[in-house]
């Protein structure tokens, strides 16, 4: 039996794919490769990052105030930040940042509505290690 070995992308539909794309560039920082993508490879996560697949019930209310039948996650170096860039951007905040023992986590409406999720995974020795030998930027 074939197996799968990982979430290969993220699709959806936008009445305006190439603004809400340059949405999430100008907001965000995603590095678009293509009018309307990116392409993330693996080296770009966190030490300690994953990514999950789950289904939720039909009437989950953990996907509100939006009316999508899916909520994107997306990885951050820094939740607060990136919550702030969001709403300079005109994205929505709902609700406020938690913290748990495996990250802390954010939310927002893009500007078409649909409810994202940001994930700060939690600092683990690699990623430490990883940001002391990051050379500071010159100013």
């Amino acid at each position: 039996m074939a197996q799968v070995l990982g979430v290969g992308g993220v699709f959806f539909r936008s009445r305006n794919p190439g603004k809400l794309a340059r949405w999430y560039r100008d907001s965000l920082g995603i590095p678009l490769s293509m009018p309307s993508g990116a392409i993330f490879k693996p080296s770009q996560m966190p030490a300690n990052g994953v990514t999950v697949w789950s289904v939720f019930p039909a009437g989950t209310k953990y996907f509100r105030p939006s009316a999508s039948a899916f909520m994107l996650n997306l990885v951050v170096d820094d939740v607060d930040e990136a919550l702030a860039q969001v709403e300079i951007a005109g994205g929505t905040i709902v609700g406020k940042p938690k913290s748990h023992a495996y990250g802390r986590f954010g939310w927002f409406l893009d500007p078409d509505g649909n409810k994202v999720e940001l994930w700060q995974p939690p600092p683990d020795e690699r990623s430490k290690t990883r940001r002391k030998a990051r050379p500071k930027k010159k100013q």
